[in-house]
């Protein structure tokens, strides 16, 4: 079949890991099952697996992608839940869960095997390439807002980086559910685009806002930490799910944490129940992935290379 695959490990020069062409057709263990995929989306656990981050070289080649929708083997309609092993199901007894591409070949091909408790029916309002951005970027978003910031409509949330997959849809899914979105991003356009999905305000990162937020949703890590502090009420909360600029912040900050009385709260994916409750409240409002491009999958190198110089807005999408 065909793919895309990291073939090494890169760490300076990730793109240089990266390969696409043929690669074995996958085999459906007991209680596993195949999917044809449709439509894949990139995220930057993607790019960091070409680095050896959680991709040791016992494990390669490895197919890299941790989302996708496709046909199940009834004919079906489906979208996979990428966290294998969170019910126990399909794997050996003990094994922590783990994502898609860790231990097991991802979704950048035209057929993946994964244990049948992880297929959600995909709604039909949702096409291929929109239910394809839902379970990585789209879920931890969802599940940093709703079940981790603890906010409720009428509240204000700042996310850091507007543009990037999580933050996107922090935004978009923060402002259907009432809540008053701020945002930030380097880039102009990009600020443009987050009022134009939302956003009440969108500034530089770093900027005074008009009055303290009650959450903020971080992904960025060293270079906006103390910004995000800093724009908390007392009391509130920052969510932090990524660090794409490093993970260690300035010194200095744990006194405004308990001064303040500020809770940090740690939020990585999230369930197959939150999934599937993602999937019907996409269905059920209208609202819709931002998609920045769509590329075949032969073009996957260039889908990289747009995720790793930051030139996108949303997600970008491999359709098979």
């Amino acid at each position: 079949m065909f793919a895309a695959y990291a073939a090494r490990i890169d760490q300076d020069k990730p793109l240089d890991a990266l390969e696409v062409g043929e690669r074995p057709d996958p085999v459906a263990p007991e209680g596993w099952t195949t999917v044809r995929v449709k439509a894949a989306s990139l995220n930057h656990h993607d790019l960091w697996s070409l680095r050896g981050v959680g991709l040791g070289q016992e494990a390669l080649p490895m197919v890299l992608g941790c989302d996708a929708a496709g046909i199940d083997e009834d004919g079906n309609e489906v979208v996979l839940h990428s966290v294998i092993g969170e019910s126990g199901q399909g794997v050996p007894p003990g094994e922590r869960p783990s994502i898609l591409t860790e231990r097991y070949q991802g979704t950048f091909a035209e057929r993946v095997v994964v244990p049948r408790w992880n297929v959600l029916p995909k709604p039909a309002e949702l096409s291929f390439e929109e239910a394809a951005c839902l379970p990585t970027a789209w879920l931890t978003a969802y599940r940093m807002l709703f079940t981790n910031a603890g906010v409720r409509p009428g509240d204000t949330v700042l996310v850091q980086g507007a543009g990037g997959g999580v933050a996107t849809a922090a935004l978009v899914l923060g402002a259907a559910a009432g809540l008053r979105m701020f945002a930030t991003s380097r880039d102009e356009a990009k600020r443009e685009r987050a009022r134009g999905l939302g956003a009440e305000l969108a500034v530089e990162p770093g900027a005074r806002l008009p009055r303290k937020v009650d959450a903020v949703l971080e992904t960025v890590g060293a270079a906006t930490w103390s910004h995000s502090l800093k724009s908390l009420r007392p009391g509130g909360t920052v969510v932090i799910s990524g660090a794409t600029s490093g993970t260690t912040p300035p010194s200095g900050e744990l006194n405004r944490i308990f001064f303040l009385q500020l809770r940090v709260v740690g939020s990585t994916m999230g369930s197959k129940d939150e999934l599937a409750s993602l999937l019907s409240f996409c269905a059920a409002s209208g609202v819709r992935p931002v998609i920045d491009s769509t590329l075949p999958l032969a073009g996957a190198r260039d889908g990289f290379a747009k995720m790793a110089a930051g030139d996108l807005f949303g997600k970008v999408v491999l359709t098979v």
